[in-house]
């Protein structure tokens, strides 16, 4: 375990907030589109700090230790894609425009940080007192997993339904037009809210519910927390530019539903059985890449029949 050197907490969260700063004061100073070749340059930069983060551990602490934070930076990054199609899903719905899209991720991502650090924090303090919570962090994973497999890939988002949407509506005054990049306008002499708002209320809720699953997940793969939170920030850093990356063609990869199912259900059944076997990690970091690589490969080669989803406006 790694997470008792209390140096490196400070200077991974010292790095992650330098580089936040330097995100949004520097190169997202002003509201702008972000187009596909910005978002490859920056989804390679995180997947290369990532890397260099690992090769980093991998002098300091070895083999395993390096391999572990690979393992569980993978099963948070893969898990992420289906936290991206939901935004799409919401950011379609509520007609966000694209030079403001940038601006409710960066912040949803904020708020990802505190929540997920808060998450593991408790996470691990409940494994180390109550060892068996790791057994029920696996049926849930199962159960989820399996959920998921059968899940209908039809499903919408629909805003007038949504109770999160309802609340926000009955809590606060809110305008009827984005106003830019604003979250809130002064409006006939009081302050509102706009949708971009909401939007970013809904980003926030629909983060904190893949958390329930993606941090027992990294949990599966160790206890430590210092590398279960920052194989999760890695990943949660990534995800902005892998959105703009990959939202256009995000549906094409139809089967990734599956591949992610199939990891759930083999993490929960390795912490479930840990009793009576154990996977090396270089074993159980090959199946979660050959599971991935098998759906996508299988996705472009059998592509889905057209019918898309269609969204509609608030």
């Amino acid at each position: 375990m790694i997470a008792t050197n209390i140096w490196l907490w400070v200077g991974f969260v010292g790095f992650i907030l330098a580089m936040l700063s330097l995100d949004l004061g520097v190169f997202h100073r002003s509201p702008h589109e972000v187009r596909p070749t910005e978002a490859a340059v920056w989804t390679g930069v995180w997947v290369v700090l990532a890397l260099v983060f690992a090769a980093g551990l991998l002098l300091d602490y070895g083999h395993d230790v390096s391999l572990t934070f690979v393992t569980g930076y993978v099963i948070e990054e893969s898990l992420s894609v289906d936290n991206l199609f939901v935004i799409l899903l919401i950011f379609q719905y509520f007609a966000v425009p694209k030079v403001c899209q940038h601006r409710v991720l960066f912040y949803g991502i904020l708020g990802a940080l505190v929540m997920r650090g808060v998450f593991i924090g408790l996470g691990a303090v409940l494994i180390a007192r109550f060892h068996w919570i790791l057994f029920l962090f696996g049926a849930m994973l199962v159960v989820t997993g399996v959920r998921m497999a059968f899940k209908s890939g039809d499903d919408e988002f629909d805003g007038a339904a949504n109770p999160i949407v309802r609340l926000v509506h009955r809590t606060m005054p809110m305008s009827k037009e984005f106003e830019g990049k604003h979250f809130f306008i002064v409006e006939a002499g009081r302050r509102v809210a706009t949708p971009l708002l909401l939007v970013l209320i809904l980003v926030e809720v629909t983060d904190l519910i893949f958390a329930i699953d993606s941090i027992p997940a990294t949990f599966g793969v160790t206890t430590d927390p210092f590398l279960v939170f920052t194989s999760n920030i890695f990943a949660i850093l990534g995800l902005r530019s892998l959105y703009f990356l990959l939202a256009a063609v995000v549906d094409r990869f139809y089967l990734l539903k599956y591949a992610l199912a199939l990891i759930l259900t083999f993490v929960g059944v390795k912490m479930l059985g840990e009793s009576f076997f154990q996977i090396d990690i270089v074993l159980s970091l090959g199946i979660i890449l050959g599971v991935l690589a098998a759906a996508v490969a299988a996705s472009l080669v059998w592509p889905r029949r057209s019918g898309g989803n269609s969204t509609k406006k608030a």
